[in-house]
């Protein structure tokens, strides 16, 4: 069984103040318009199937069936959401995060909505073979 932590506690999801969603209207105000259309089907999945904290732990062969993605186009979505500071990651634990405030795109704690060093080798391995299976160099 996976061990859930919240990955930022300082950034726990809660109700938006206005409306009865749990997908925040600030989101399609302020970022909906700069996100992929897989970027904003991965982030009302994500929203949609986490627990009181904002925490999933979907692996990406799940996500890429259920989204109907392919793997690369997973990934890029992913790293959107981490480059808005949407969400937080690390293998197999996704924690959508409350909205940044208004005008801020990072997080200002250091190392944070960047994929640390580990992640970029599997990332660049899991393409590699991606690609070796379909003949591509």
């Amino acid at each position: 069984m996976i061990q859930k932590r919240i990955l930022v506690p300082t950034r726990l999801r809660r109700p938006p103040a206005t409306g009865w969603s749990w997908v925040d209207r600030r989101f399609v105000r302020e970022h909906a318009e700069r996100l992929s259309r897989e970027a904003m089907l991965l982030y009302f999945f994500l929203a949609a199937v986490a627990d009181r904290n904002g925490l999933s732990f979907y692996r990406d062969g799940t996500l890429t069936v259920l989204l109907g993605m392919t793997g690369q186009a997973l990934l890029q979505a992913r790293d959107e959401l981490l480059a808005h500071d949407l969400i937080a990651h690390e293998t197999r634990l996704t924690q959508v995060l409350s909205l940044p405030p208004p005008g801020q795109s990072r997080r200002s704690e250091p190392g944070q909505g960047l994929m640390q060093l580990g992640e970029i080798l599997r990332r660049a391995t899991e393409l590699t073979h991606s690609n070796e299976e379909r003949g591509l160099p």
